[in-house]
């Protein structure tokens, strides 16, 4: 299951942007308002939502500048978080969130709608930072 996010514009610099979402902590302020628990340790954070399961995330992979990816740290649930980082001139750049997820047809049914809500959440709180 893939669910791509809006290309939206930051009023940051590429280097800006990649550097406020390579440090985890900043996740917290990205994530909707029906955050209930959000812990930082390491190279991941566990954050919880309303009517939702815990989930824990680990950096995963980066390219400077241009890509970060973060994957689920249960092998029950298999799935990335991408973020591709893009300039537009030195005091902004566009993102666009990526969900990948390997879900049986019914768990992707049950959990399509949340991640969309989820993904959407995290992009309009990205644009405001």
């Amino acid at each position: 299951m893939n669910i791509e996010g809006n290309k939206v514009t930051v009023t940051k610099s590429q280097k800006e942007t990649y550097e406020f979402l390579s440090d985890l902590k900043n996740f917290e302020q990205l994530m909707p308002a029906s955050i209930q628990k959000f812990e930082v340790d390491g190279d991941s954070f566990l954050f919880g939502l309303k009517g939702m399961p815990e989930i824990r995330l680990i950096l995963k992979e980066k390219t400077e500048y241009s890509n970060i990816t973060l994957g689920a740290a249960s092998s029950k649930l298999d799935f990335e978080l991408i973020a591709d980082i893009t300039e537009l001139d030195m005091n902004s750049s566009k993102v666009q969130l990526h969900f990948n997820g390997k879900f049986n047809a019914m768990m992707a049914m049950m959990v399509k709608r949340p991640l969309n809500s989820f993904i959407v959440a995290l992009t309009d709180n990205l644009q405001k930072v």
